[in-house]
């Protein structure tokens, strides 16, 4: 492959060590214009907009990763492989299915269930688990103990279904409740392929969500307050870039 590759027009040296990615291309702009100075957009194949700018001294990058693990899995393929891109911070929006943990709250994702095929390229033998990156993740933690924000460490799902067929099938044998049962925090969709990128290239990877809504009661926020509202998550991880350059 050569750069720019087929999927990011950037060249070589746009992007910092670290890159925030979102899903959404918006939520990667509002990053960009209210916690980046000077702001560079490298990035816009597909509207998937991409910049790299400057946070308390550190030169970081945010690049939207659109939705499910096809997508966070081109995206992070090449950064990690053509531009030297060595740790990704995912910063989306996820469902929570533990009564304890509320709209808003943050997620730190330490592993990441899937019900995707993504493993079966690497022809592994039995199974694999997918898991963060414990620098990353000690880091986040700290940051988030030091701002008083709300969050939960443990296991989410990335699932390569968003409306999935639930007609008729038992509550307690819905995948949902069985992985409510086994302590899952959160459904996502992108994380589990991160980190299995992140194994295969020997790079670092993370996953923190804020919740969006609640699969057990129905509470759900605004597409305008998961674009907008979800800052502390950013500033966690934007806190995070910064301790991995000063390292």
């Amino acid at each position: 492959m050569s750069i720019p590759t087929p999927h990011i027009s950037a060249k070589l040296g746009d992007f910092g060590k670290t890159v925030l990615m979102p899903g959404d291309p918006l939520r990667s702009k509002f990053i960009a214009e209210h916690f980046l100075e000077n702001p560079v957009l490298v990035n816009n194949v597909r509207g998937v907009q991409g910049y790299t700018g400057v946070y308390k001294g550190v030169r970081v990058s945010v690049m939207a990763s659109g939705m499910g693990m096809p997508a966070i899995g081109i995206y992070s393929h090449e950064l990690f492989n053509e531009y030297g891109v060595e740790n990704i911070i995912r910063v989306g929006s996820a469902g929570a299915i533990q009564e304890n943990i509320k709209l808003y709250d943050l997620v730190i994702a330490q592993g990441a269930c899937t019900d995707s095929n993504w493993a079966s390229q690497f022809h592994l033998p039995g199974t694999f688990a997918p898991i963060a990156s414990f620098e990353l993740l000690s880091h986040a933690v700290e940051v988030a103990k030091q701002m008083g924000v709300p969050y939960h460490v443990g296991n989410v799902n990335s699932s390569d279904v968003f409306y999935g067929d639930h007609v008729d099938v038992p509550k307690g044998l819905d995948s949902v409740y069985g992985l409510k049962k086994m302590g899952v925090m959160a459904l996502e969709m992108e994380a589990a392929a991160l980190y299995m990128n992140a194994a295969r290239y020997g790079k670092r990877g993370l996953c923190i969500c804020t919740i969006s809504d609640h699969i057990l009661t129905g509470q759900e926020t605004t597409s305008q307050e998961r674009q907008n509202a979800f800052t502390d998550m950013m500033q966690v991880a934007l806190e995070v870039a910064v301790r991995m350059e000063q390292a």
